[in-house]
């Protein structure tokens, strides 16, 4: 992935995981080592009590990388396919799908 990318998916992973100012997020970062779980365990409170899990006054034990995959979307204008999500390990797994998904949707 281009550097821009890969800045712009760091930004966004540490938003979305409300992490401090002084928390390093690179491409080599793990979203299991940044406290992000996988596609497959959604915490049940987060379906029904979504308004409940405010990183700025309540930290739930994880966030699921779901969560940053929508925010990634949302601010890239793509759709990643589950398959295509549950491969992604790293920011860098990630900034290169992206780039990779926006090359397509470009073409």
């Amino acid at each position: 992935a281009k550097p821009e990318t890969l800045e712009k998916v760091c930004k966004i992973v540490k938003k979305q995981l409300a992490l401090p100012e002084n928390s390093t997020v690179a491409g080599h970062s793990k979203f299991s080592d940044l406290g992000a779980d996988s596609l497959d365990t959604v915490p049940f409170i987060s379906l029904i009590l979504p308004e409940m899990l405010s990183r700025k006054k309540h930290r739930c034990w994880f966030l699921p990388r779901v969560e940053i995959v929508m925010g990634l979307e949302e601010a890239f204008g793509i759709t990643v396919e589950e398959d295509s999500a549950q491969s992604i390990v790293t920011v860098q797994d990630a900034a290169d799908l992206i780039e990779d998904l926006v090359c397509v949707k470009s073409a």
